[in-house]
């Protein structure tokens, strides 16, 4: 089967390269040697890290690679993660809505197959954009989706055909190697994990409140427990110098550390799995701390996230972006830290049903579209 995969693939997000990861993966696991392409920013370096082919993803030049590519193709795979939105800014063909669906468009003039796989859709909120999902996205010819969410957003915006299947995120499905490149990067002993609490922050559209309650929450768990907070950036310089921002605001700064923002997923994932706790806004960091059956607090900036924790059965721990409590977060932080095998068993159970969920992605790629 040949194969195109198109999505947030060569711009130095972690979740999206742990998706595309995990999405090869699968299929050589699942398929018989199935010829991929992979639409990227970074064609040689995705090429590279992979063994696929790769393609140039944007507008400005190997268009003719990519119908190439889409004309000789069996099946699109749209996804994962969360491709379809309006969150930001959307003009004509430029934005991530146009651009996914304009794939999409393509991909059937080319005469491939389509397959949303494991999306996570929206929000969709301007007029424009709720016009191209009815119009565009119904061009699929398989869906499956992350959460009930999402495919509740799809039915309001009237995509109806084909119905859409909830599984779970792809990611549920990596396959990790053990990789102490993070631990190893800091002046920490392997026995001091036991202590670290990893800490995942982002920018999220100017909002700078999250900083300050960040830092007073973590400062507030210092003062009470003996625990050593790291700084894990998802996305290169972006969460790096949110993760500073942080730390300006500490009175115990002095007692943190911080990654550098150029680790592999795998790497990202082996120390938050080595971690005592995960406080996380990046949705793939709580998803690592799931795989790894890790208590975690997460931060929802988006119903995505939302939609995780209550999955993994953290969402009593959690808090909204805008509903941030320190003196709570801390203290549910400080229950987790002393319920840690209880908080850990429920995680455990609840990432096998996630992990069944994500393989079934691809069962569902051969069922409908063959080996």
């Amino acid at each position: 089967m040949k194969v195109v995969i198109s999505g947030f693939y060569g711009l130095g997000n972690t979740g999206d390269e742990a998706i595309l990861e995990s999405i090869v993966d699968n299929l050589r696991e699942e398929l018989d040697n199935p010829d991929i392409t992979v639409f990227s920013l970074s064609p040689q370096e995705t090429a590279s890290t992979h063994n696929v082919k790769s393609v140039y993803r944007g507008w400005r030049h190997e268009n003719k690679e990519k119908i190439r590519a889409l004309r000789q193709a069996d099946l699109l795979i749209s996804g994962g993660g969360g491709l379809l939105q309006d969150t930001y800014p959307t003009k004509v063909i430029f934005g991530p809505l146009p651009y996914y669906l304009l794939i999409v468009f393509l991909a059937k003039l080319c005469g491939a197959k389509v397959m949303f796989f494991s999306q996570g859709i929206g929000p969709v909120n301007t007029r424009y954009g709720k016009l191209l999902m009815k119009v565009f996205a119904n061009l699929a010819d398989l869906i499956t989706v992350r959460d009930e969410y999402s495919k509740q957003l799809l039915h309001k915006l009237g995509v109806k055909r084909p119905k859409s299947i909830v599984t779970s995120d792809i990611v549920f499905g990596f396959m990790p190697k053990e990789d102490k490149a993070c631990l190893e990067s800091l002046p920490l002993a392997e026995e001091d994990m036991n202590r670290v609490v990893a800490v995942s922050v982002r920018p999220w559209f100017g909002r700078t409140e999250h900083y300050a309650e960040m830092a007073e929450t973590l400062d507030k768990l210092l003062e009470k427990k003996d625990v050593i907070p790291v700084f894990v950036p998802m996305e290169g310089h972006h969460d790096v110098k949110a993760s500073n921002l942080v730390i300006e605001r500490m009175k115990h700064s002095d007692k943190v550390h911080v990654l550098a923002g150029d680790f592999t997923p795998n790497q990202y994932l082996d120390f938050i799995g080595r971690s005592r706790l995960t406080i996380g806004m990046r949705l793939h960091s709580l998803i690592f701390a799931t795989l790894k059956g890790v208590p975690h607090i997460g931060i929802s900036y988006d119903k995505k996230v939302e939609s995780l924790l209550k999955r993994s059965g953290m969402w009593d721990y959690s808090f909204l972006l805008e509903e941030i409590d320190t003196n709570k977060m801390a203290d549910n932080a400080i229950h987790l830290l002393e319920n840690r095998d209880a908080a850990s068993a429920l995680i455990t159970e609840n990432a096998k049903e996630l992990r069944s969920e994500a393989v079934r992605n691809v069962d569902l790629l051969r069922e409908y579209f063959g080996n």
